[in-house]
């Protein structure tokens, strides 16, 4: 037997069962326009001229959000090496090293010199 098949067979799953769930809101579900739906939801409160013209807003939450998805592809990526660190050799520890001052250092260089690690 191929060893790809049960692959494809979970993948065809994941495939049918969004499709079958996609349209299945679309027959099931209410198709009733309203013009409130189509408004930006602000939590009852009146947004200020400058957030309605695009104004500027502080970006730590974005910076925070990249720090954590940074150390989250750093962790999963160094599990490997982990396994595997006393089977590699000399050029594989310096792989890991190009990568981890390329995901962990730079980005963290960027973030603090933007602000980023600084709380009010």
């Amino acid at each position: 037997m191929n060893p790809y098949i049960p692959l494809l067979i979970l993948f065809a799953f994941g495939l049918g069962f969004a499709l079958l769930s996609v349209g299945t809101s679309l027959v099931v579900g209410p198709a009733r326009y309203n013009a409130a739906k189509a408004q930006a939801y602000e939590c009852g409160i009146q947004p200020t001229p400058q957030a309605s013209e695009g104004g500027r807003f502080p970006v730590k939450y974005y910076l925070t959000a990249m720090l954590f998805v940074i150390f989250d592809i750093e962790a999963v990526f160094l599990f490997p090496f982990a396994v595997a660190f006393d089977q590699l050799g000399l050029a594989a520890l310096i792989a890991i090293v190009f990568f981890l001052v390329n995901v962990f250092v730079i980005p963290d260089i960027y973030v603090w010199r933007r602000g980023g690690l600084e709380w009010e």
